[in-house]
């Protein structure tokens, strides 16, 4: 089989031909395919409704400590669920914060806190500075670019591989400015490409020597149980900023918000105690305690499945299939073609389709009009501008297979088209 860039003038205009008319015959269809946000499914969603008869009025609401979820206190969550969940992150019960629905939401208030007052180790707030800035790995996961975005930090983007960001890149800028204060990370299953963090990397990134002394690494470890073909294993980043002489450098975060339910989840911090500690000196005029009921709904669930790792399988079988007809479909389709590459993770939420060059956006416009609906190019990069126009995010998670494989069809086609379209232009 030809690639495009192999075909001559009147073989593209054959092939592209033959493309339309299977365009145009999805485009009679009235499609309404949504491949856009990596929601957990309503199969998913209701696996885990036993969670909900897990407390009701008759039910004893305090923790194995003996603290009653239903009343004030208890500023840093639960022991029992601190315990739980800190398990996850690899931190100790006093390295740990359990806090409300989502983690994001917890990113969102370390970054606020931190512009207000600073961190740990900060000579003043990191707003009072005239401009501070933020190591961005691309491509990467939106709503961390939209909170730099909000607060006015500038973002440098650093290119990723199958091992993780460019370690070269982040010590240049890091180690010699001062302004650079942080770093976003989502070191296991990542958002969108579905990689995982070599040992190489963590450990240079625990290394490092900042040049500003309150630079911390954002660590959104939202995927770190989320395997759907095999696990791969992480180094623990507190731990080797602790070898490193850097125990205060990291924020580590996670929650069930794709275990239990994305609506109504646990969010969880890790970070060292003397970070806890300054954490919670600034969180206690913020809130006077969390939802603890909901820290005990979890803890009490999750203990009766047999713990996280059985409740991720299930998952896992409900995901594999829809991951399975996307890699299918694409192979089918494009394979040997020249119309783009994707990725193949083990496990996360998302796969990555690599375009050529210039094309991401067109190939968007036509699976919209399409009525197939994505997240749009450019989403995977700071300020929505991926230079190279490449970069498109496939979320299989929330539509059914039988759903899942028109809608990849009708984007495979999508993606033909705008190559050849591209070389047409050149030739």
């Amino acid at each position: 089989m030809k690639t495009y860039q192999s075909m001559n003038r009147q073989e593209l205009a054959e092939a592209k031909s033959e493309l339309m008319k299977r365009y145009q015959k999805y485009k009679d269809m009235d499609l309404a395919l949504n491949i856009a946000r990596g929601n957990p499914s309503t199969q998913q969603l209701d696996m885990i409704m036993p969670m909900m008869d897990m407390i009701n009025s008759g039910t004893d609401c305090r923790d194995m400590y003996g603290t009653d979820a239903r009343n004030y206190g208890a500023l840093l969550g639960l022991r029992e669920a601190r315990e739980y969940f800190g398990a996850l992150l690899g931190t100790t019960v006093e390295e740990t914060i359990v806090v409300g629905a989502s983690s994001i939401n917890f990113m969102y208030d370390c970054l606020a806190r931190a512009m207000l007052k600073g961190v740990l180790g900060s000579e003043k707030p990191w707003g009072k500075y005239d401009k501070i800035k933020f190591i961005c790995p691309v491509p990467g996961y939106d709503r961390h670019f939209g909170m730099c975005e909000f607060f006015g930090i500038d973002m440098i983007q650093v290119l990723t591989d199958e091992e993780g960001p460019d370690m070269d890149t982040i010590r240049k800028y890091v180690e010699s400015d001062p302004t650079v204060k942080g770093m976003w990370c989502i070191p296991k299953f990542s958002n969108p490409l579905g990689i995982t963090y070599s040992d190489r990397v963590v450990k240079e990134l625990a290394a490092l020597k900042p040049a500003a002394k309150d630079f911390r690494i954002f660590w959104d470890n939202s995927y770190m149980v989320h395997a759907i073909y095999e696990d791969v294993p992480l180094l623990n980043i507190l731990d080797e900023c602790k070898k490193a002489g850097n125990p205060d450098m990291v924020y580590m975060f996670g929650s069930t918000s794709k275990i239990t339910m994305a609506g109504s989840g646990i969010g969880f911090f890790g970070a060292s105690k003397a970070n806890v500690d300054f954490t919670e000196s600034q969180v206690k005029y913020e809130t006077i305690s969390w939802d603890k009921m909901n820290m005990l709904r979890h803890v009490r669930f999750l203990k009766s499945q047999g713990g996280v790792p059985n409740v991720m399988k299930k998952h896992a079988e409900i995901l594999r299939p829809k991951f399975d007809a996307v890699f299918d479909t694409l192979s089918k389709e494009l394979e040997g073609k020249g119309a783009g590459t994707w990725t193949k993770p083990k496990g996360g939420y998302f796969i990555t389709f690599i375009a050529n060059d210039g094309t991401a956006t067109r190939i968007n416009e036509l699976v919209k009009a399409c009525g197939v609906t994505m997240t749009g190019p450019g989403a995977t990069h700071p300020y929505h501008n991926d230079p190279d126009d490449r970069y498109l995010r496939i979320a299989p998670s929330f539509p059914p297979v039988e759903e899942l494989i028109p809608a990849m069809e009708v984007f495979a086609v999508c993606a033909q088209i705008a190559t050849i379209e591209q070389l047409e232009s050149r030739i």
